[in-house]
């Protein structure tokens, strides 16, 4: 169950000129609400904005006297542009947990493929998790691939292969290309488990179906509510159902996704 609370902003970084790492004092959200990496926080961002933004959760951990949260956003419109503004010691007022993560509860090897700001939500199932995973990151160009967390992933996974849209570093092209030339030679992970734009999660999956390897996927969507009761982030599935982001995700099983729909 979703609590309304506030929250103080214990750490704000600058990672470049829109992206920015924020970490939040919030109350027991993790030790008694079970909030973790791939859900999402619902924030209000300033008196003249209508609806909150969801803000995904990078990092959740236990803490005294409060847990810490790690949001790592981009700016995007004037409700974020709000939130990078903000100082420590600010006080925001919070909505979470929200959402559904990853589900790693099967033993074996997974492989962890996030793009852009889809990288972040991915970094918790990277450092907390027992099983062995491989990571394949992929951002726009270099200057992107921001060292403190492109190094979280390096320190915690067996590999971790960097892609870049424009081949300034790492692997020239998208993530779905590195994805195919890991599984041409291993199919033997237990799971993908994939963060980022629409198009993205669409190749991605394509070339996991390739292979026989099963999905998980974390989709973006515009969201107003966030908790389910409008249809502002509703994704059409195979069965023919409409089901929201917000409540029933962010992650879903790829192969339940109507990805033509």
């Amino acid at each position: 169950m979703p609590i309304q609370q506030i929250c103080t902003v214990a750490g704000m970084t600058r990672l470049d000129a829109s992206t920015w790492w924020m970490v939040l004092e919030a109350g027991k959200l993790v030790e008694e609400h079970g909030l973790r990496g791939g859900q999402f926080l619902h924030i209000k961002c300033g008196d003249g904005q209508l609806l909150r933004r969801p803000i995904s959760v990078a990092y959740a951990g236990w803490d005294e006297p409060e847990d810490l949260v790690t949001l790592i956003f981009e700016v995007r419109g004037e409700g974020t542009r709000w939130l990078s503004r903000r100082k420590v010691g600010d006080e925001l007022d919070v909505l979470g947990p929200l959402g559904n993560g990853f589900d790693m509860s099967k033993e074996g090897r997974y492989l962890l493929v996030g793009g852009g700001i889809g990288v972040p939500p991915l970094m918790e199932y990277a450092e907390r998790s027992k099983p062995p995973k491989a990571a394949v990151l992929g951002f726009r160009t270099k200057d992107k691939a921001f060292p403190a967390i492109v190094s979280r992933f390096e320190e915690a996974c067996e590999k971790t292969c960097l892609c870049t849209d424009d081949g300034t570093l790492g692997y020239h092209g998208f993530v779905d290309g590195q994805v195919r030339d890991i599984l041409a030679k291993d199919n033997s992970f237990t799971d993908i488990l994939a963060c980022g734009p629409r198009p993205m999660l669409k190749s991605v999956v394509k070339v996991a179906a390739e292979f026989g390897v099963p999905c998980q996927v974390s989709m973006e969507e515009r969201m107003a509510c966030g908790v389910g009761a409008c249809l502002g982030c509703a994704v059409k599935m195979k069965d023919g159902t409409m089901r929201h982001v917000c409540k029933d995700g962010p992650v879903f099983r790829a192969e339940e996704v109507d990805w033509d729909g």
